[in-house]
């Protein structure tokens, strides 16, 4: 989680930046999340990992602004995908019962929300998009 969460996108925006920077131009969108602000039980290293994205992102933000750089942090609540089975060690049944109580966001619900981000004129950073399913708290 280290290794992909926080890593990989330090490493992805070292690589990206440089460019942008030179062109005065660019959007980086990052993938946080609602646990990068709450917390969850037995989620202590994930949530560590996506407070660090939260961090990130706003310190991303504030240093590249000046270079005419955009950056935005969308944070997904509950989201449809294959990180259940993991959440429940591959009972798919458990998954599937979950997935039943609560309507989980679809992954084009995220999308939306990073199309939208991107379509604002360059005078406008959406910095941060919480997006929850209506029955989440």
């Amino acid at each position: 989680m280290i290794d992909t969460n926080i890593k990989g996108l330090l490493y992805a925006t070292r690589a990206i930046t440089p460019g942008m920077v030179l062109r005065k131009s660019g959007h980086i969108i990052n993938i946080g999340s609602t646990v990068g602000r709450e917390t969850f039980q037995s989620g202590n290293v994930y949530c560590a990992t996506k407070f660090a994205v939260d961090g990130l992102s706003k310190g991303m933000r504030l240093d590249l602004q000046q270079y005419g750089i955009r950056v935005t942090q969308i944070c997904p609540g509950r989201v449809e995908t294959d990180f259940a089975l993991v959440s429940y060690k591959g009972d798919a049944e458990q998954v599937k019962k979950e997935y039943e109580i609560y309507a989980s966001l679809k992954v084009e619900d995220i999308a939306n929300a990073i199309a939208y981000a991107l379509s604002q004129p360059a005078h406008v950073n959406v910095q941060d998009i919480y997006i929850l399913n209506t029955a989440q708290e």
